[in-house]
């Protein structure tokens, strides 16, 4: 059974910053993707971005060259960093793993766990 335990939400105001992490136990095999997800209230759950499991990154269009991220082997341990933030980025950010996996979908529903999330809330 694989865990996901997301940290690093907060509020911040425009233009600043914050690093996600989401400490992964239960499954250190390979392959497997990695991924961040938001949903924002009312809308639904979007892909942030994505690590596949040769380290090759994809980002959405509305947060690349702001958000990075990455992932330390060593202490199971998955990074969002973001710079830049804007008041559209507010929402729950959750982390996801599709175990098992060479191909890293982009829908959240295809990842077959996902932490309980943790919020981002920029104010302008």
């Amino acid at each position: 059974q694989v865990e996901l335990v997301e940290s690093g939400g907060g509020s911040v105001q425009t233009g600043g910053s914050l690093r996600l992490s989401c400490a992964v136990s239960g499954y250190t095999g390979s392959p497997y993707c990695l991924g961040w997800f938001r949903q924002a209230p009312g809308k639904e759950r979007e892909e942030v971005a994505i690590i596949k499991p040769n380290g090759g990154t994809i980002y959405a269009h509305s947060v690349k060259d702001r958000f990075t991220i990455s992932k330390d082997n060593a202490k199971n341990t998955l990074y969002l960093q973001i710079v830049s933030l804007k008041p559209e980025d507010t929402g729950m950010y959750y982390c996801a793993a599709a175990p098992g996996r060479w191909y890293c979908p982009l829908q959240a529903y295809e990842y077959n766990y996902q932490g309980q999330g943790t919020q981002v809330t920029v104010s302008s």
